[in-house]
């Protein structure tokens, strides 16, 4: 019996899509250069209904590609050729809130700021703020390790996953982790935060809430060139502080935010610099004040301080409607996620201005400078023969310069199909086998999101696909519901 068929018997009509003109709107995630047309779409409202479907695409070899928001800027949730799209939107319950235990436990659909919101009235907040907050799902913030504005002093997803219940790729249901800050033996949810769908489908995800800080300060800064900016930020934490967020934005992102939802910006800046402290008040204001010396010392010509909760919220605005709003400014673009050390950035900077310029290609930067997460936006008009192969080529040369300058290619958008050419250049071939060993224990028939992440023909021995006990079960890591 066809796999269609056989998804019938899992979903009612209206929880599934065969339809080419429907599929179509699953075509692709936020990296729209990549699409692909999926066999079949399903919307599964339970775990039992997770299960089935896993088991299924096992015993039928047929690959699948769990889905959120499709917000993904790396081809991450671009369905396999062949394959079915689960899309969780559907789970997108808030399951238990335990504010005296300082965690949440909520469904894969659930949208990211919705956690912050319901948790709101008990003095708590998530932490993990990617700048599509709004739309972007748990779920997917788990297979990316998202991080966000704040990741600086707060750290990415991972940091803020205690335990999750995870289908695998064979229909097996598995809790890793728990519930405590402190669990013993194997990292699991870190194994599995970040895998990129490579392991399975959380059905469930156990997160860390923290009470809302006391006091918040939020600096605007706005320099005369983009490399001062970056350069200003190892001069903040060279001063010893540590700031909730320090973001940059250059002259193209300024433009396109100001048009786009005007939050105040001075139009004639270079590049912004914002810096976000929070914490105890006593605390925040003392660091305050060696702030704005670091901040005076970097060479800013104008300084601005959010007067009150509106301001702050019409900065931030900005900064995170960015990389939609550079789509007033070209029909296409790329969007990088290299990483350099943070004393290096303002030759990072300098050197993609110059890389811009021999590619004839405008860069609109917007980034986590903090930790040196670069953002560089490529744009590019895709109906111009050749163009997205030159913005392809710049995206490639800007990973290898975060290479050079011992950096990373990806920061928390993954590897997913746009990066995949780069792994093995940021990584040998005995680091190569030994991820696709790990993830060749958790799926022998390699069914989860086929193709993603890894260059080339996978290679190390293919373990068995039978019904027997898993393996990181027979390991004892594993623990069956």
């Amino acid at each position: 019996m066809g796999i269609e068929k056989e998804l019938a018997r899992i979903y009612p009509p209206d929880a599934r899509v065969t339809e080419p003109v429907a599929l179509a709107a699953y075509e692709c995630d936020a990296l729209t250069a990549v699409q692909q047309l999926p066999l079949a779409v399903v919307f599964p409202e339970t775990t039992e209904q997770v299960v089935a479907t896993l088991r299924l695409c096992h015993e039928e070899g047929v690959p699948f590609v769990a889905r959120g928001s499709g917000t993904s800027l790396s081809g991450g949730s671009v369905p396999v050729p062949g394959g079915i799209v689960i899309a969780l939107n559907r789970m997108d319950r808030i399951l238990r809130i335990d504010p005296d235990d300082l965690r949440a436990v909520v469904q894969p659909g659930v949208v990211n700021a919705r956690i912050s919101q319901a948790v709101a009235p008990y003095g708590l907040y998530y932490a993990p703020d990617p700048s599509s907050q709004v739309i972007c799902t748990i779920g997917g913030n788990v297979a990316f390790n998202s991080g966000g504005a704040h990741c600086l002093k707060y750290g990415m997803t991972s940091n803020h996953v205690l335990g999750l219940e995870v289908v695998l790729p064979g229909g097996e249901l598995v809790t890793l982790g728990g519930e405590s800050l402190e669990v013993a033996g194997a990292d699991l949810p870190g194994l599995f935060v970040g895998s990129e769908g490579l392991m399975g489908v959380a059905v469930t995800v156990t997160v860390r809430l923290l009470p809302r800080p006391e006091s918040i300060r939020t600096v605007l800064a706005a320099y005369h060139s983009l490399e001062a900016a970056g350069d200003a930020v190892a001069r903040v934490v060279g001063a010893g502080l540590l700031p909730g967020a320090i973001e940059i934005m250059d002259r193209l992102a300024i433009q396109a935010a100001e048009a786009a939802v005007h939050a105040g910006y001075p139009l004639d800046a270079a590049a912004l610099l914002i810096v976000e402290l929070d914490g105890p008040r006593e605390e925040v204001e003392a660091d305050f004040l060696r702030l704005t010396e670091a901040i005076r010392a970097s060479g800013a010509y104008e300084i601005r301080v959010a007067r009150d909760e509106a301001e702050r919220a019409r900065i931030w605005k900005g900064r995170k409607s960015a990389f939609s709003a550079v789509g007033r400014l070209s029909p296409d673009y790329l969007v990088q996620d290299g990483v350099v050390p943070r004393t290096r950035l303002g030759e990072a900077l300098a050197e993609i201005e110059r890389l811009s310029a021999r590619f004839g290609l405008r860069v609109a930067n917007v980034f986590h400078a903090g930790d040196g997460n670069l953002h560089p936006l490529i744009l590019y008009d895709g109906r111009e023969p050749g163009a997205l192969e030159r913005a392809e080529a710049l995206a490639g040369e800007i990973l290898r310069l975060c290479l050079r300058l011992e950096g990373s290619i990806t920061g928390e958008h993954g590897v997913g199909l746009e990066k995949r050419t780069y792994l093995a250049e940021m990584f040998g071939p005995d680091d190569l086998d030994a991820m696709r060993r790990i993830r060749l224990a958790m799926d022998p028939r390699e069914v989860a999101n086929r193709g993603k992440m890894f260059p080339g023909e996978p290679v190390g021995e293919q373990v068995g696909v039978g019904r027997g006990p898993h393996p990181l079960e027979r390991a004892g890591l594993l623990s069956r519901m």
